[in-house]
């Protein structure tokens, strides 16, 4: 089964994280275009075989039963970025932070905000990705994908719905194949100074040196998730080897763990959170797999 993609079997997800967590998926393949991922759908259909999707892993969670199926990775055989004048055209896989060095180098903005983000295309505009006042959908123009049973589609900024940390992917059952950008013309070396500025803030803020999935929840509306951690004394609070960080207690961090410490970490700071200050935190990362 699988074997025409050259799929890795029983392949440990905890190496496909930036967590670095998640027990064996079944089947990984890392599909080379769009017309793969199809057929990869119609063989896992044949064989009656789970399907996940994902990119490189920064928003993720695997449990550590790993995943049942068939894992498609759009990374590595999908990232080709290419230019016509203020124009964009990028595929699922590539990097954000290629892609907004690309478009500096270029002399076009409004693309700084992405630079330190360490996720894909295709995943940044699933979840509407942004940081520091920016987010995909303010330079996102067109956005090709393909449905499981084959059916390809292109939808406009209006018909993804973005909105926080959403877009209409999910609703509209389809995976992102690439995506069409729209910027503007810039100072280069403006546009390299506020990369270099808001980097420096995350590096700065962001425990950017430990195994981490991002901000692990989302923004409660009139609130800001890290402060709320912070305000209940969780800063350094630990299940295992899962651990609130010290430097930013939006992120939670893998010290030397399982899923299930993570996971009961993430239930545990959910719990204080709302028993002290009555807000419910929503997890902004993607949970999946089964447990041990």
């Amino acid at each position: 089964m699988f074997e025409s993609f050259d799929a890795l079997v029983n392949v440990p997800m905890s190496e496909y994280t930036t967590l670095r967590l998640g027990g064996p998926a079944d089947y990984l393949v890392f599909p080379r275009s769009t017309d793969e991922i199809a057929a990869l759908f119609a063989e896992a259909g044949a064989y009656n075989q789970p399907v996940t999707v994902i990119g490189h892993g920064s928003n993720l969670l695997v449990l550590d039963g790993g995943i049942r199926g068939l894992v498609i990775r759009i990374g590595k055989n999908m990232k080709r970025i290419t230019r016509k004048g203020n124009r964009f055209t990028a595929h699922a896989g590539a990097m954000l932070g290629k892609l907004a060095l690309e478009a500096a180098e270029a002399g076009l903005t409004g693309l700084e905000f992405a630079s330190g983000i360490p996720g894909t295309v295709g995943g940044g505009v699933t979840m509407n990705a942004g940081a520091y006042d920016g987010e995909m959908a303010q330079v996102v123009t067109q956005v090709r994908g393909i449905r499981p049973g084959g059916e390809k589609v292109c939808l406009s900024r209006e018909e993804m719905n973005f909105g926080y940390r959403h877009s209409a992917v999910k609703e509209k059952n389809f995976i992102v194949t690439s995506v069409d950008f729209e910027l503007q013309e810039g100072d280069p070396e403006a546009i390299r100074a506020k990369m270099a500025e808001l980097n420096a803030k995350r590096a700065e803020k962001q425990p950017l040196d430990q195994p981490s999935a991002g901000s692990t929840f989302k923004r409660p509306e009139g609130y800001y998730a890290a402060a709320l951690i912070d305000q209940c004394g969780l800063k350094g609070y630990s299940i295992g080897g899962a651990m609130v960080s010290m430097k930013h207690a939006g992120f939670l961090i893998n010290n030397g763990t399982s899923s299930q410490d993570f996971l009961d970490l993430m239930v545990k700071v959910q719990q204080i959170v709302e028993e002290r200050v009555g807000v419910r935190l929503e997890p902004e990362i993607k949970i999946v797999g089964e447990p041990a």
